[in-house]
């Protein structure tokens, strides 16, 4: 009966990019299989050091800044302005978005303490200035941020505590053409992204209600979820223009981009640095 490799050796290849032929490897018996696994790794640690080489003498930029740098440009050139907000948002802001104490998503929020918490996401905070700006500005207002959000996720390969966000929103966007605006922008973020493979599918959100998500790559991976208004969420926040809005991942968009099946090499993290296992 032929073996693969042992969970342990499997989990180290996966950390330092081996293949999927790699990975499907088998092996007459342990101890073909444990000579196999000590020649593949150091070819593999090899190649990784020489990556992290040309990462720290030529590239100098990790892909998570460059992606970041390439959607702003993307978005500045439609016409969109950025901005930058509190990393700390309030219990208010919460509740307005309909999170109270009893709802479910509330223990998924880092409490700083009774009225304060790191922000799970960018919505309240746009919000905000989309009230602000829809008093301010007699045309169609474009905005966007880019920005770290946080959230105590259960762990797996797609979740992570700390993470990047995108959101850009579009106000006074005619009802009618809502639909086909959202496809044009989630379109320009793809394209920006360096993606091509992907599609629009109606799911059902425990804050939005019925949103569209953008689904990518071969596993279907969600990158990005997106609402539309008048929206039962904009009387809370003074808001009667319609809107539409869309949230990307950017890790979840590297990890498309790049391929791999774990978010972690990807997020702020003291064990990768760009994608490239540290300990080698």
């Amino acid at each position: 009966m032929s073996e693969g490799w042992s969970e342990v050796q499997r989990r180290r290849l996966q950390e330092l990019e081996a293949d999927a032929d790699a990975l499907a490897r088998r092996f007459q018996d342990a101890e073909q299989r444990n000579r196999a696994f000590q020649q593949l790794e150091r070819q593999l640690a090899r190649r990784r050091r020489a990556d992290l080489q040309e990462f720290l003498t030529r590239r100098l930029r990790p892909r998570l800044a460059l992606l970041q740098g390439r959607l702003e440009e993307a978005l500045n050139a439609l016409g969109f302005s950025q901005m930058v907000t509190p990393t700390l948002i309030s219990r208010g802001d919460l509740a307005r978005m309909s999170i109270g104490r009893d709802h479910a998503f509330s223990e998924q929020v880092f409490w700083v303490d009774s009225r304060r918490c790191l922000r799970p996401m960018l919505a309240p905070n746009l919000y905000r200035l989309m009230r602000h700006l829809a008093r301010l500005q007699p045309g169609p207002v474009r905005i966007f941020e880019v920005g770290s959000c946080f959230r105590r996720e259960t762990g797996g390969a797609r979740h992570t505590s700390e993470f990047t966000m995108l959101n850009l929103v579009e106000m006074r966007v005619p009802e009618e053409r809502r639909r086909q605006r959202l496809e044009e922008l989630a379109a320009a973020v793809m394209q920006a992204a360096g993606i091509e493979d992907y599609r629009l599918e109606t799911e059902t959100s425990e804050i939005y209600g019925r949103t569209t998500d953008v689904v990518a790559g071969p596993d279907g991976l969600e990158v990005a979820s997106c609402a539309m208004g008048p929206h039962p969420l904009d009387g809370a926040w003074g808001i009667v223009d319609s809107w539409v809005g869309l949230g990307f991942g950017l890790e979840r968009l590297l990890m498309v981009r790049e391929g791999g099946t774990s978010i972690g090499r990807w997020c702020r993290s003291h064990a990768y640095l760009d994608g490239i296992r540290l300990t080698l």
